[in-house]
Formats: structure tokens, sequence, C-alpha cells
């Protein structure tokens, strides 16, 4: 005996997909013939036509320049910052609000130029990176207020002032 919360369909089930016959059929009521629908094959030609002409298409060498003139200007404004926290001294007041502005200084710095290819095989970039890496982790770890040990500041000093030296070469 059925129960009577028990659900039962009150139209009739659509089949799913409709089985076609490859048997020649003869009719008597005549359809238009089917419009040719495009084939995978044709979409994927024209398709990649049209992309290799894109890809052909010169990039304008001006918009190049003018990433690397504020490629430079804001890595010398980092350095700068890098340079004025880490010589503060501990007992000053404002050297965890100098910190805070050289993290989001440094994060935004990373994040924009760290997917550029152009700039990974550059000394500038390479050296600027891993000073910044060094400059973060240990505010990371210790703290704002934590003075940075003698050997880690003078490996960053000196970082720096490679990825000048790197910046001023055009590197």
């Amino acid at each position: 005996m059925a129960s009577p919360t028990l659900i039962t369909p009150t139209t009739k089930p659509k089949p799913l997909f409709l089985i076609k016959s490859k048997l020649p059929t003869t009719t008597t009521n005549a359809a238009p013939p089917p419009t040719p629908q495009p084939r995978r094959r044709e979409l994927i030609a024209v398709t990649a036509g049209v992309l290799s002409h894109a890809l052909l298409l010169p990039v304008a060498p001006q918009a190049v320049a003018a990433n690397d003139e504020e490629y430079v200007k804001e890595t010398a404004d980092v350095i700068n910052k890098v340079r004025t926290t880490i010589n503060m001294d501990k007992t000053d007041p404002d050297v965890a609000t100098a910190v805070a502005d050289l993290r989001d200084a440094s994060n935004s710095w990373v994040a924009k130029y760290r997917r550029e290819k152009a700039l990974l095989g550059r000394p500038s970039f390479r050296d600027m990176y891993s000073a910044l890496n060094a400059v973060s982790g240990h505010y990371i770890s210790f703290g704002p207020t934590a003075p940075i040990p003698a050997k880690r500041k003078a490996r960053i000093l000196e970082e720096m002032d490679t990825a000048e030296k790197a910046l001023l070469r055009g590197r």
C-alpha cells in the first residue's frame, strides 16, 4: 500500500534525447533539408586566423618606455623609504607608522612589478625584491619596533646600493 506522502509524477516524463534512425526513410511529407551547422574545425580555423593576425601587430615602444620610467621612479622612491625607515632610531615614536608605510609601499611595488616579464631578469628588480623580502620578513617576524640586526641591515643596504646602480645604468 502506498503512502499518502509518496510523490508521484503528474506528467508523462520526457525522453532525454531523441534517437534518429540511420536507415533511409521514405516519407510523403518532404521536410526542407536542415541548414548545415559550422563544423568545429572550421570554427577553430577561423579563430586561429583572426588571433594570428592580432598577435602579429607590433607593440608600441612608447608604452614600454613610459613603464620603464615609472618603474625607475617608483623603485627609487621605495629605496629611499627603505633607507630612511631602517635607519630610524628604535626609540623614535614614528617608527611604527614608518614601518607600516614601508610595508604598504613595498607590497604595492611587488604586486605591481613581479608579473612583468620584462623586469624579472633585471638586476635592479632582483636586488630590490630580495631587499624588500628581507625587510618585510624581519618586521613580520619581530614586529615594527624591533631594530634590524647589523649584519642584515648591511646586506639590505648593500642590495639597495646595487639596485640603485643598476637603475642608473638602465638595468
